[in-house]
């Protein structure tokens, strides 16, 4: 007999009824789970169990549960007795669930418990003697009003503390300072309106957020001993000047929203590592010390009081948002180094005044934001590396050839609200990857020679917006990228010949006017190629 039919010596028979009683045993382990399972929950293999709706905590859970979530409940008081019957658990989170208070102890049996989060409910205080296995507690969303030392004392594995949008009125920086592997902390969002003590020594803390609270100032040596400090979050704070000793390893400091009035070189000259300063809606007139700012990427400056560029900004640059400040003009000086700037945004000033080639030496710009200033005309020499440029709500009357004959990279242009009249279709051999073009709001004179532009755009494939016709009369109202009748009329007066005014007609259908018009609000929501 074929010994291979057999297996060779009940080798395939034995690994058979080995793996048959594998599947059998864990079938069984699964049906033993499942059917302890409590209502209102799902349990799986993982020894993961969430439950939603419930009215108390679950009695029937399992032992050996190892992740408990329940939601949306109605648990008002948690008590030892409901998680004392769970030695295994490793996380238990419990939120929205209207839970007032934890009894003292509740967590402290729980040996491997290493993540605990009790968001969206109404605790007072910080449960009583954590365990000291928790690596992440999140308390957000309660009304915690006090913390106390004795809160965190033996946390020292705890990586994340998450107290935001509670009540807390005041912080002393020895109340964290058992907490020595914290690595996230977020404040944020509570009425917090001092700050007091020595220097905060959380040395691994590389997230700090403090944002949202009413804190007019910090101790001078606050900071000084983050040494690991990476991100730090201050928005929406009353600072009028920027926190004395901030660490040099920061590579994000966001102060926006506070009532900052000046930047000082004494405040920048030691973070040579910060890759992004965000300072918008402050009310800052001027900017020093950017020079020391040797890595920075992205400077966010909008919503202030700024009448010129800063100066001495560094060459390492590659966004900077000025928008919405008081800025007249811009110089040639003012970006002469910033050869690494890919967006530019200026918007919202009132510059009237763009000196030729002020922005020839920004060679890899590719997204210009000038919309609502006081522009009469297209600035010269833009970067031929161009690829989006806002023009809304200034007062161009007329677009010139010499104006767009080094944007050959262009794909968005946003003409919205100015004072332009015709548009000549000798310009968009310029513009050959021309993909997006915003007309609305300008006085159009609605001649026939509109109409060889109309042809040069629907022939590249640029998606118009707009186009309405202020003149002649008999035409306002009308767009001139989509209208029938004028299309008509400019045949029937052989302003075209007669094979082009029979392949345009032969064009002009149903579907084909439609196909130009785009239902678009801004183009930055266009991703270029």
């Amino acid at each position: 007999m074929d010994c291979n039919f057999w297996c060779c010596s009940g080798r395939c028979y034995l690994g058979k009824m080995l793996v048959f009683y594998i599947l059998f045993l864990l079938f069984h382990l699964h049906s033993g789970f499942a059917a302890i399972c409590p209502r209102k929950c799902n349990c799986d293999l993982s020894r993961r169990v969430q439950c939603y709706r419930v009215g108390q905590m679950p009695k029937e859970i399992a032992s050996t549960t190892k992740r408990l979530y329940i939601s949306h409940s109605k648990i008002k008081q948690l008590q030892i007795s409901d998680v004392s019957r769970l030695p295994a658990l490793e996380e238990f989170v419990l939120t929205c669930s209207g839970t007032e208070s934890v009894e003292r102890n509740t967590f402290k049996a729980l040996d491997d418990l290493r993540i605990l989060e009790l968001w969206k409910n109404k605790l007072r205080h910080v449960p009583v003697l954590l365990p000291a296995t928790l690596e992440v507690l999140k308390l957000g969303d309660n009304l915690i009003s006090v913390l106390n030392e004795s809160d965190f004392e033996g946390l020292k594995k705890l990586r994340v503390l998450d107290i935001q949008n509670n009540l807390i009125l005041a912080l002393s920086s020895s109340t964290l300072s058992s907490l020595c592997s914290l690595q996230r902390l977020t404040l944020a969002g509570n009425n917090m309106e001092s700050v007091s003590g020595g220097p905060l020594t959380l040395l691994n803390l590389k997230y700090l957020s403090m944002e949202n609270n009413k804190l007019q100032s910090f101790p001078e040596s606050f900071f000084t001993v983050l040494h690991m400090l990476l991100f730090l979050n201050l928005n929406g704070n009353l600072l009028t000047k920027t926190p004395p000793g901030l660490p040099k390893s920061l590579l994000s400091l966001t102060l926006e929203r506070n009532q900052l009035k000046i930047l000082r070189s004494e405040d920048m000259k030691q973070l040579t590592n910060l890759s992004e300063l965000c300072m918008s809606e402050n009310q800052l007139s001027s900017i020093d010390g950017a020079q020391f700012l040797s890595s920075l990427t992205r400077l966010e400056l909008a919503g202030n009081k700024l009448r010129t560029i800063p100066v001495n900004l560094p060459a390492t640059l590659q966004k900077i948002d000025c928008s919405n400040n008081l800025i007249e003009k811009i110089e040639t000086q003012d970006f002469h180094d910033l050869q690494d700037l890919k967006h530019l945004f200026l918007d919202n000033n009132v510059v009237n005044t763009f000196e030729d080639g002020a922005l020839q030496r920004c060679t890899v710009l590719s997204n210009l934001a000038l919309e609502q200033n006081l522009l009469r005309s297209i600035p010269l020499s833009l970067p031929h590396t161009l690829a989006r440029l806002d023009l809304k709500g200034n007062s161009i009357q007329k677009i010139q050839e010499q104006e767009l004959k080094n944007l050959r990279q262009l794909q968005v242009l946003n003409l919205r609200n100015n004072k332009i009249t015709a548009l000549d279709h000798g310009l968009l051999k310029h513009l050959p990857r021309l993909r997006y073009l915003y007309l609305e709001g300008n006085p159009w004179n609605c001649t026939c020679d509109l109409f060889r532009t109309r042809r040069a755009l629907a022939a590249q494939g640029t998606e118009v917006q707009g186009g309405q016709c202020s003149a002649p009369a008999e035409s306002k109202g009308e767009t001139w990228m989509s209208s029938k009748r004028i299309l008509r009329l400019c045949i029937r007066d052989s302003l075209y010949s007669s094979e082009e005014g029979k392949a345009i007609q032969r064009k002009t259908n149903a579907n084909h006017p439609s196909s130009l018009r785009v239902d678009m609000d801004d183009y930055y929501d266009y991703e270029t190629d």
